[in-house]
């Protein structure tokens, strides 16, 4: 591993097709493992930043450095698990070690981790590095999860959480969604899980069904936690507990570039309560309107009613998922949350007003939601291109009808 590593840091920059050309010249070197360690430390640039700037590390498979967490989302995961064990020294066991990101996360706050994982190559390469990084309260075990299996996993360790994040490509590296064709296949071992353990914390892609996943993981999925950073939705993760029958709240979570993290928590029953109290925009012309696009973890956790209801702001319509409000102490809270911007002009959206915004204008980002064009069809008609004269939206407003609003960053 270390002569790996050596390579990789000499050749980091190189053109990996031309190494792989050239592998007889480094005849004392894996160049296919080289290879994919290069392209998985330039992935893990700006994303896991700490294991970048380590020189000696190794990483094995570029697919599991496109899949692992951030370091955003490994230290609120790490954060969480601590809160559900809610005891000293407490431990953990990741059933599907992977690169090892969040293993290494769970250990700067657990007392013991236990790192499993099937591929024995990945399994090598988190031994090595956790050694680099001095991790040294991390048990590493290699073996399948499957059913009738745990106790070979566990070897006499005791955890207070099992967490898994079950692998999303089915056959032929296809993605898949349902919690059932994942990797390993939660809803066959959970109960062996309960056996063992309180405490369940799975991860799960944004593009899970938040409804779908609750009703089949049952009476023991107590919270979804959103997570969004860096203006995107990144995981879903489920917090399952052996001795709750209270329901399933949602928490949608933006983490900020400063590592803070602003939550929304709502039970869906609330949300469809809302539904009945939530006021809709009627044009101001007074010049003192902010709208407010929610960030990707309000959008994915489908708080629509709610925001309107607990801010006290209005909503645009009831399909269309942006805000308006005029309360200046409201949109400095707002921005926790997402994005707010003043309200320089708004008007129907028609030809003549759209040549005319693209003309005063020329330099502008563009977002069209629920009218019948997309973005790229309204930012081609506008005829501008990117910058910061404005953000010109195209929104449809129940009373308003199909409207054009720019506006700039509150």
């Amino acid at each position: 591993m270390k002569n790996t590593a050596e390579f990789v840091t000499i050749h980091l920059n190189d053109d990996t097709t031309r190494l792989i050309l050239d592998r007889k010249k480094y005849e004392d070197i894996d160049m296919d493992l080289a290879v994919n360690c290069i392209e998985s430390r330039r992935k893990l640039k700006g994303k896991v930043q700490e294991w970048y700037d380590e020189p000696m590390l190794v990483f094995p498979a570029k697919l599991s450095a496109e899949q692992c967490s951030s370091s955003a989302t490994g230290r609120y995961k790490a954060e969480l698990a601590e809160n559900i064990a809610n005891t000293r020294n407490w431990r953990i066991a990741d059933l599907t070690g992977g690169l090892g990101v969040d293993s290494w996360y769970f250990s700067k706050k657990a007392g013991e981790v236990l790192y499993n994982e099937m591929q024995s190559l990945l399994c090598d390469a988190a031994a090595y590095n956790f050694g680099i990084l001095k991790a040294d309260n991390i048990r590493i075990t290699n073996h399948k999860v499957s059913p009738g299996k745990l106790d070979l996993i566990l070897e006499g360790f005791s955890p207070d959480i099992v967490y898994m994040d079950p692998a999303r490509r089915g056959e032929g590296g296809k993605k898949v969604f349902l919690i059932e064709d994942c990797t390993p296949d939660v809803l066959t071992i959970k109960d062996e899980i309960f056996a063992r353990t309180r405490h369940i914390l799975i991860k799960l892609s944004p593009m899970a069904d938040i409804s779908m996943v609750c009703n089949r993981l049952g009476d023991s999925c107590r919270e979804v936690h959103v997570v969004a950073s860096a203006g995107e939705c990144k995981e879903l993760l489920i917090w399952m507990d052996r001795e709750w029958r209270g329901g399933s709240s949602i928490k949608a979570v933006e983490i900020h570039n400063d590592g803070s993290a602003s939550e929304f928590t709502f039970l869906p029953s609330e949300e469809q309560l809302a539904a009945g109290n939530v006021s809709y925009y009627h044009h101001n012309t007074d010049g003192s309107m902010m709208l407010f696009e929610p960030g990707k973890a309000l959008m994915k956790a489908g708080a629509f009613n709610l925001t309107a209801e607990k801010f006290g702001i209005s909503k645009l319509g009831r399909s269309t998922h942006y805000y308006m409000t005029d309360d200046t102490e409201k949109a400095a809270v707002l921005k926790n949350h997402g994005k707010v911007f003043r309200i320089i002009e708004t008007a129907q959206l028609d030809k003549r007003n759209i040549k005319e915004f693209g003309r005063k204008y020329p330099k502008s980002e563009v977002t069209a939601r629920n009218i019948p064009m997309d973005t790229d069809t309204l930012r081609k008609k506008t005829g501008v291109t990117s910058g910061d004269d404005a953000h010109i939206f195209g929104l449809k407003s129940d009373y308003e009808g199909n409207l054009l609003i720019a506006a700039k960053p509150f």
